[in-house]
């Protein structure tokens, strides 16, 4: 998302860096490092201002132009031409299982062009629009940026289809030129790769063009600009363009790191660099996983607050008294002159919608999509050739400022909300019913391959595929909105209730009266901390 690291050059720069606390994160995984031999990519679309819903578009007569209007702020913009043909979307993928997300990098501030005709989010929407592959997905992003003006700061790119996998970087040339540079590179097969709100393209085969494009001014501009100066094969497209600051190691590239010691080894020789530390030990931009990922891992990468590591959100003072791992905004505070940051993890409570997408060789793809932070919130899988929207997704269906009872956003921020206050008894069970969920649907999801496979036309198909998709988006907001209720009369006040083999255990006395309760308290950690501050005041005299 935009607006999180403007990644300018100042001295002690985590201040200039955190300014704005929105971001983005985006996991890619080819097809020979999957398990199921598909490219996979996530999102997580994070904004306190944003409301998790499931966008669609569906062909219809054709206009000569169509409007633009700035995804995130709602500003209409104007106009641009539409194209002859058009295919369906759902969300970040179209029905040819193209997906398309994004992380912002912001990077050099006077490259942000406002005068522009469209923004990065609408070049998302509309190119999947436009195009069947990453190729042609590329080749227009280029164009539409180049033709109508680009108003937004820098960019990158996630962009798969059932073939290939592509990381795309781009920034524009600022209010006096309407076009941008930019660099695309295919992932190689058998590799993952990450982005998190830092531009990672440094150098690049100039001669690959098979496997790396690019604007052919791209080194150019910044000769003139003075931010580069050598031959083009040293040229390094985040230094010119997004040069490192601590923020943007720490609070960016230290969640590509995390993906990438998940899944890969050696990654812990890293770690100076993505706690900010170390600019030059810098990350590769794709590793080799030890072994092939399933959906349901990458799903849970994305659920990290960097446990396991000296990052770990659950261990230090601030976690509170029942292990949280999460620290509202700001991300940085002063104490005695002195500066320090908040980690910004992967997983995170602004989250308006996340997502797995998969582009699935001989099969139709599937965006498995949730709302609200990603650790405590379950995906449900989409076809992407599906006909209709799930009412609990519909855009329309509640907003930021309005509450509604059939809207998943506002279930999953009710279930969120709850756990974020007793993190390590209420959000280890949320979590265990996530994981259930989940499981379930990848099993169901291969017998509705069965039966799309087995259909004889894409009319059939799409109509089985729709059923399955909405039949279990409701089935799971009905499920949440009975554990939000469940929840809160296990749990209230601190308590919690016991259960046998037929529910809440009462008294005997036939009046609903809890038999049994149990009050955990809180964290030895914490419980120390308490008597260190204040047990003078706090000491029982005997």
């Amino acid at each position: 998302m935009k607006r999180f690291f403007k990644l300018v050059a100042l001295v002690g720069a985590f201040v200039g860096s955190v300014q704005m606390a929105d971001a983005c994160t985006n996991f890619i995984v080819t097809r020979g490092a999957s398990a199921d031999g598909s490219n996979m990519v996530t999102y997580a679309a994070d904004s306190h201002g944003l409301y998790g819903s499931l966008y669609s578009y569906v062909p219809g007569a054709f206009t000569a132009m169509m409007d633009v209007t700035e995804w995130d702020t709602g500003r209409y913009i104007g106009q641009i031409a539409q194209a002859q043909i058009t295919y369906r979307t759902l969300g970040n993928s179209n029905e040819h299982s193209l997906f398309i997300t994004e992380t912002t990098f912001g990077g050099r501030p006077e490259l942000e062009n406002p005068n522009g005709g469209i923004d990065y989010g609408s070049l998302i929407y509309i190119t999947l629009q436009r195009a069947k592959t990453a190729r042609e997905a590329i080749n227009i992003i280029v164009e539409l940026a180049n033709t109508y003006g680009y108003c937004s700061s820098g960019e990158s790119f996630s962009i798969i289809d059932q073939n290939e996998a592509w990381i795309m970087e781009l920034i524009g040339k600022g209010p006096d030129q309407k076009g941008i540079v930019w660099v695309a590179l295919r992932i190689p097969d058998g590799y993952v790769s990450a982005h998190a709100n830092q531009a990672r393209i440094t150098t690049f085969p100039w001669k690959d063009k098979e496997n790396c494009l690019y604007a052919k001014d791209v080194a150019k501009f910044a000769r003139e600009k003075g931010w580069f100066t050598g031959k083009d094969a040293d040229f390094s497209f985040a230094d010119a363009y997004a040069p490192l600051d601590f923020g943007a190691m720490r609070g960016c590239e230290a969640r590509v790191w995390a993906f990438f010691r998940t899944v890969a080894a050696d990654m812990d020789q890293y770690e100076d660099y993505a706690m900010g530390h170390n600019p030059n030990n810098r990350m590769p931009l794709w590793v080799k996983p030890t072994e092939k990922i399933t959906v349901k891992t990458l799903m849970d990468c994305m659920r990290d607050h960097y446990e396991g590591t000296k990052m770990d959100m659950t261990t230090d003072i601030g976690a509170g008294g029942e292990e949280c791992p999460y620290r509202w905004r700001p991300m940085y505070f002063t104490v005695d002159g002195v500066e320090y940051c908040n980690e910004r993890a992967t997983a995170t409570q602004q989250t308006g919608f996340w997502l797995v997408g998969q582009a699935r060789p001989e099969k139709v793809g599937i965006l498995w999509f949730g709302t609200d932070d990603a650790a405590t919130s379950p995906l449900t899988p989409i076809y992407v050739n599906s006909t209709e929207v799930p009412e609990c997704l519909r855009e329309g269906n509640g907003s930021m400022l309005e509450y509604s009872d059939t809207a998943m956003f506002w279930v999953t921020n009710r279930i969120a909300q709850f756990a974020y206050l007793r993190y390590n008894i209420i959000g280890k069970h949320v979590r265990s019913e996530v994981d259930k969920w989940e499981n379930e649907m990848i099993a169901r999801v291969a017998d509705v391959d069965a039966q799309i496979a087995a259909a004889e036309c894409g009319c059939e198909k799409a109509k089985i595929a729709t059923e399955f998709s909405v039949a279990q988006a409701q089935t799971l907001f009905e499920k949440w909105d009975n554990l939000d209720k469940y929840l809160m009369v296990k749990y209230i006040d601190g308590n919690v209730k016991g259960e046998d083999a037929n529910g809440f255990i009462d008294n005997g006395n036939g009046k609903d009266i809890p038999g049994k309760i149990e009050q955990p308290g809180y964290t030895e950690r914490w419980k120390r901390a308490v008597a260190a501050d204040k047990g003078d005041i706090l000491k029982v005299v005997k």
